[in-house]
């Protein structure tokens, strides 16, 4: 399972740190992601970290620069740092873990496959995030 937490109320130009603790599966063989949903819209993928070992991350164009994921397997726990919020950031914000594999970082059909959801196997229950102007 994960357990997300970390979210807040913060004004524009803010910072927040969300956590993501797992348990109960291989870790070291999944890919986190953090996605996000604003009210009225559809869950979006922002930020992937690959396995233990390879650690690649990747961010959507929207955070890039912006937000920082980062993983500490002894602690078996995901971070997002976000920096410079923004109102427009203000969203749930869910963890989520799939099996690490090479297509999820295909580019195929206008997309790379790490974006869709149906890759992910464990999600968390969503911690809220606030940005006020």
């Amino acid at each position: 399972q994960l357990q997300a937490s970390g979210g807040g109320s913060v004004q524009s130009g803010g910072s927040l740190r969300l956590s993501c603790v797992a348990s109960g599966f291989a870790l070291a063989n999944h890919a986190f992601a953090w996605f996000r949903q604003a009210p009225g819209s559809e869950r979006e993928a922002v930020a992937i970290i690959s396995d233990s070992d390879r650690r690649r991350t990747i961010y959507t164009d929207s955070v890039k620069g912006r937000f920082t994921i980062s993983r500490d397997k002894n602690k078996n726990t995901v971070f997002l740092d976000l920096y410079n919020l923004q109102p427009d950031d203000t969203a749930t914000y869910y963890c989520a873990a799939a099996v690490d594999r090479d297509n999820l970082y295909t580019f195929y059909g206008g997309s790379y496959f790490w974006l869709d959801e149906v890759w992910y196997d464990y999600w968390g229950q969503g911690t809220q995030v606030t940005v006020s102007s």
